[in-house]
C-alpha cells in the first residue's frame, strides 16, 4: 500500500475537520471525516450511536469503518478515539502519513464547552483532562509527524501544517 494519504489525529476540538478540508484544498487532495461517515452510513448522528450501542459498541463500529478504509490520496480527519484501535491505526499508517495535531489542554477547554454533546468516546464520570491525559501518549504513540497548533488561524494552521510534511509528498500533491 502507498502512503498517499494524510492522516489527522487529535483532541476532539483540535481542527482536524475544519483545518483538513482547508488542507486537502491547498494540497489537491480528497477529503474525508471518518465521523461524518459513519453518522452518514447510520441515519444518525455520534451521539445517537454512542446511546444506542454503549461506547463498546460505537468503539466497535469505529474500529471497523476504519479497518477497511481504503482510499488513495485524501486527506483523513479521524474521530479523536480512533487511536484506541492497534489494528486500525495500522492500517491507516500503512496507507499515508499520520499527522497529530497537537493542541494545549487550556486551549481545547476553550473550544469543547461541551464535551458530551459532541458523540465524544469518554467514560462517564472523565472529564476532559483525563481524556487528554488518557489519549496523549496514543497520538504520539502513532503520529509520523506533530504539529504544534495554539493560537493560530486556520490559515496559518494549515501552512505549519504543509511546511512540518515531508518535501517529496508535498511536491508530487501541489495543485497545478
Amino acid at each position: 500500500m502507498d502512503k498517499s494519504n494524510l492522516i489527522l489525529i487529535g483532541m476532539p476540538g483540535a481542527g482536524k475537520s475544519t483545518v483538513g478540508v482547508l488542507l486537502a484544498k491547498a494540497l489537491g487532495m480528497g477529503f474525508l471525516d471518518t465521523d461524518v461517515a459513519i453518522q452518514a452510513a447510520a441515519g444518525r448522528n455520534l451521539n445517537e450511536l454512542i446511546d444506542d450501542y454503549g461506547l463498546d459498541g460505537f468503539c466497535q463500529i469505529e474500529r471497523d469503518y476504519l479497518e477497511t478504509l481504503a482510499l488513495r490520496g485524501a486527506v483523513i480527519a479521524t474521530g479523536g478515539s480512533a487511536v484506541y484501535y492497534d489494528s486500525a491505526m495500522t492500517h491507516l499508517g500503512c496507507a499515508g502519513i499520520v499527522l497529530y495535531l497537537c493542541v494545549p489542554l487550556e486551549i481545547l477547554k476553550g473550544r469543547l464547552t461541551d464535551i458530551t454533546g459532541r458523540g465524544v468516546v469518554i467514560e462517564p464520570g472523565c472529564t476532559l483532562e483525563d481524556l487528554y491525559e488518557k489519549r496523549i501518549g496514543l497520538y504520539e504513540k502513532y503520529a509520523d509527524i506533530t504539529v504544534l497548533l495554539a493560537d493560530q488561524s486556520h490559515e496559518q494552521a494549515v501552512n505549519k501544517i504543509l511546511s512540518a510534511l515531508p518535501e517529496d509528498f508535498r511536491k508530487e500533491r501541489k495543485p497545478q
